[in-house]
C-alpha cells in the first residue's frame, strides 16, 4: 500500500502548552484509523494539524507524498456546526467541489453529477433539497462524507462522527467508511469507543497529547498502554473485553463506556 499521510515528530502548543508532543504516523491508502485517547488529549488538535488549521512549532505533515496534491476532507464536531444556517443538503456537497470550481466561477453539469452521485453513494439523494438542520445526526454526518466525496479525498478526517447518533446509523457510518476504505481512501476517526476502534479500524492511535502506542489495535492494547492513555482509569479484560470508567481528572467530566 502507498503512503498517503506521514505525520513527522508534530509539536503543537497553545501558550507554551504542548496540545501534542512530538507525533509521529505513517497512514496507507486505504487504510481505517481510530484515534483514541481522553477529552483535551490532542484528537481535535491532530486533525488541525493536519489540515494546516492549527499552527505547528516543530515537526511536519507530509501530503505531497505521491507528487502531486493530496485532497483532504474534513469533518469537524457536530457541536462546532451552526445548524441553522440556511444551507441545503445539496448546496453543502456542492461545496466539496469548490477546489476543482474555484471560488467565482460556477458549477459545470460534472459537478452537478458529482454531487448527485456522492449523495446517491450515502443514500441522501433523495434529501437533496432539505436544510441541513432539519435531518438527524446521523443524515447529517452522511451529507459531509457525501461532500468529501465530491471533493474526490483521498483522505478523511472524522472528528467524533459517533457523537449523537444512534446504533442503526452508527452502523451506517461504518460502512460507508468500509466502502471508502475499499476504494483506496484512508479515513481516520476520533472516538471514545475503544471496542468499536478495536473491531472496525486497521490501525489504533492511542493518543493522550503524545503518542502513547499506534499500531494493529489488537497487538498495542494492554492495560499498560490504556491506563498511560486514559490516566489509570482503563481496564483491559482479555481480547475481546474493554472497559473505560468514569473519569474526572482526565476528560474534565464523567464519561462510561462498558463494552463488551
Amino acid at each position: 500500500m502507498s503512503v498517503v499521510l506521514k505525520i513527522d515528530d508534530v509539536t503543537v502548543s497553545y501558550n507554551g502548552d504542548p496540545a501534542l508532543d512530538r507525533v509521529s504516523m505513517v497512514i496507507n491508502a486505504g487504510e481505517r484509523v481510530a484515534v483514541v485517547g481522553p477529552n483535551g488529549a490532542g484528537k481535535s488538535t491532530l486533525f488541525r494539524a493536519i489540515t494546516g488549521l492549527a499552527p505547528i512549532s516543530h515537526g511536519h505533515v507530509h501530503l505531497d507524498l505521491t507528487g502531486k496534491r493530496t485532497e483532504i476532507g474534513y469533518l469537524t464536531q457536530r457541536s462546532v456546526v451552526d445548524w441553522r444556517f440556511p444551507v441545503t443538503v445539496y448546496d453543502v456537497v456542492m461545496m466539496g467541489r469548490i477546489g476543482k470550481i474555484g471560488w467565482l466561477r460556477w458549477h459545470q453539469p460534472a459537478d452537478r453529477e458529482a454531487v448527485q452521485n456522492s449523495l446517491a453513494q450515502v443514500g441522501m439523494a433523495d434529501f437533496a433539497d432539505r436544510q441541513i438542520g432539519q435531518l438527524s445526526g446521523g443524515q447529517q454526518q452522511r451529507v459531509f462524507i457525501a461532500r468529501a466525496l465530491a471533493q474526490e479525498a483521498e483522505i478523511l478526517l472524522m472528528d467524533e462522527p459517533f457523537t449523537g447518533v444512534d446504533l442503526p446509523s452508527q452502523e451506517g457510518i461504518l460502512e460507508i467508511i468500509d466502502d471508502l476504505s475499499r476504494r483506496g481512501i484512508a479515513v481516520i476517526v476520533s472516538t471514545h469507543n475503544l471496542t468499536l476502534a478495536v473491531e472496525r479500524f486497521d490501525r489504533m492511535a492511542l493518543l493522550n497529547h503524545r503518542l502513547v502506542a499506534y499500531g494493529p489495535p489488537q497487538t498495542i492494547i494492554d492495560s499498560e498502554t490504556l491506563a498511560e492513555a486514559f490516566g489509570g482509569h482503563a481496564v483491559w479484560h482479555g481480547e475481546n473485553y474493554v472497559m473505560v470508567m468514569g473519569d474526572i481528572n482526565c476528560c474534565g467530566e464523567v464519561e462510561e463506556h462498558d463494552h463488551a
